[in-house]
């Protein structure tokens, strides 16, 4: 299930994540201009959507990741066991987590096709350093998908750190997983699930692709 709505969530243009630091655009204005770039990207490359995953997980990297927390993705969804963990475990399982959610995002990347994003009214106070910018993705058949996304502020510049689709939030979803893998077999037990995950994931995206 899970793995069902980060796919629905990526194709739909959870790449909007490319927009969020530059203190000078509203958190609304950098998650609208940007989500738009990069899903008119997603509709006219040809090598993505052929599905060509290097070229894929290069623009994941260049725009998406540099302006997502993980780190704070990471902590929220460890919960209390991020207290626990120590110095090197955080680093290892923040890097493990961040690595699956690029090989996510880039799995999904290809599938953008006619999807358009409406975005509904920001309200938020000048001051506040946490918002939540709510959007909605309209599909050529079947009903609109809620699409929102929290950000915080970090000094001058907003990063996204969860997002919300049909009101699942992201970091909810995996806190669960994470729970139970940690009360089985510890922090090193999830940084290890995840690990072999990723190494699998990296497997597949090195094979060629259909436009090889």
């Amino acid at each position: 299930m899970l793995k069902k709505i980060l796919t629905t969530i990526l194709a739909c243009g959870v790449l909007a994540f490319a927009g969020a630091a530059a203190a000078q655009e509203a958190p609304d204005a950098l998650v609208k201009r940007i989500s738009n770039e990069v899903m008119d990207a997603a509709k006219t490359d040809k090598e993505i959507q052929a599905g060509n995953q290097k070229k894929i997980l290069e623009m994941v990297e260049a725009k998406v990741l540099p302006y997502v927390d993980s780190q704070r993705m990471t902590a929220l969804a460890a919960g209390r066991h991020w207290r626990e963990a120590s110095p090197e475990q955080k680093q290892r399982l923040s890097e493990e987590f961040r690595d699956l959610l690029v090989y996510t995002y880039s799995g999904a990347i290809s599938q953008v096709r006619d999807q358009k994003l409406e975005f509904k009214p920001f309200r938020a106070d000048p001051a506040d350093t946490e918002v939540e910018v709510r959007s909605q993705v309209i599909q050529p058949r079947g009903e609109p998908i809620q699409l929102n996304y929290r950000l915080a502020k970090e000094g001058n510049s907003w990063k996204i750190y969860d997002v919300n689709v049909m009101g699942a939030w992201l970091v909810a979803s995996y806190k669960n997983s994470f729970a139970t893998e940690i009360s089985k077999n510890g922090i090193d037990g999830l940084i290890k699930v995840l690990s072999d995950k990723n190494k699998r994931l990296a497997t597949a995206a090195a094979k060629p692709s259909k436009a090889s």
